[in-house]
């Protein structure tokens, strides 16, 4: 069994036991994120490191940039991985060295696949809106994948229902019988929620995912467990479906996936399977090779940090460390 699950999802007195005892609330922490913004870190945390594929969850804003550049995050590697990008204010421009220039809005998604290598950057225009709110999301690739070629798709159109008082998007994956244009490598799903009404909602699940409920605006309440906003809630597998609360109004975002097995090297902007593969992505960005060069971004690309002095290890989904 999973670790995690024994774990209650809040603060309790002794001896009183959670409701739910297969569900863990994570507060996260805040990480500059270049120059100008803060985001907050859902995954990977001590607790949970994975929920399904999705490997890694930023949460910004939302963050007031009318005097400021907004996101500034200069040309940077990626191996591994597919970045999902999700707006609810704002706008950014996405650069990569496969030669595309798109700017995504609300609405919008892009989803990049690294593969066995690319490079993007990600900045705010010159002329941006006033209020920059989203999240950016990494789904590791399983191995069939991950050292295939890089691809860079927008999706401007995705489907959209009202199913009582939510109006769902759906990001990635399929859910409800709809499915998103967007290529995954494993089953998962990410949609969009935005509650209309204050009666509570009720999704279907698929027993085989784990889930995680993230509240980007407003409040949820799933059983007795609030869900504040900039907090993830996980809720292990075995479900078919979920009951929850929300204020009118309120922005929620729902992950989900079979449990990723394979056990991953998580370090900086790498996913990898050990200590060797990262190293060599590292080298092969700090002498020019692979990763190519971003389309008409002139900023210097980042340099990578230095490697730790003991070597990385491979952690499987629950945070177990393998030799």
């Amino acid at each position: 069994m999973d670790r995690t699950e024994s774990l209650p999802a809040q603060t309790r007195p002794p001896g009183v036991a959670p409701v739910d005892p297969g569900s863990v609330l994570l507060p996260g922490h805040d990480v500059p994120l270049g120059r100008y913004t803060t985001v907050r870190r859902l995954l990977p945390q001590r607790q949970r490191r994975m929920v399904g594929a999705w490997c890694f969850v930023d949460n910004f804003g939302p963050d007031d940039v009318a005097d400021r550049p907004g996101m500034e995050v200069p040309p940077h590697p990626h191996t591994g991985l597919q970045t999902v990008t999700w707006l609810l204010d704002g706008e950014i421009v996405h650069r990569d060295s496969l030669g595309n220039v798109q700017p995504i809005r609300p609405g919008q998604l892009n989803v990049m696949t690294s593969g066995h290598g690319i490079a993007h950057s990600e900045r705010s225009p010159a002329a941006h809106p006033p209020v920059m709110h989203g999240v950016q999301l990494w789904v590791a690739l399983p191995d069939a994948a991950r050292a295939g070629a890089a691809d860079f798709a927008h999706h401007a159109d995705l489907p959209v229902w009202r199913d009582g008082d939510l109006d769902v998007t759906l990001l990635a994956g399929e859910i409800a019988g709809e499915r998103s244009p967007a290529v995954v490598h494993t089953p998962l799903v990410g949609a969009q929620l935005v509650a209309r009404g204050g009666a509570p909602a009720r999704l279907p699940l698929r027993r085989d995912f784990e889930y995680g409920l993230l509240a980007m605006s407003g409040s949820a309440q799933v059983g007795d467990v609030p869900v504040a906003p900039g907090a993830l809630l996980y809720l292990a597998a075995g479900r078919e479906s979920l009951t929850l609360h929300a204020a009118p109004g309120s922005h929620l975002l729902l992950l989900g996936g079979v449990p990723f097995e394979e056990p991953l090297v998580m370090w900086w902007n790498f996913v990898g399977r050990s200590h060797e593969e990262v190293a060599a992505a590292r080298a092969d960005w700090m002498a020019g090779r692979r990763f190519g060069v971003v389309a008409d971004d002139p900023a210097p690309p980042l340099p990578a940090p230095e490697l730790p002095t003991t070597r990385l290890k491979a952690r499987t989904r629950h945070g177990d460390i393998l030799s």
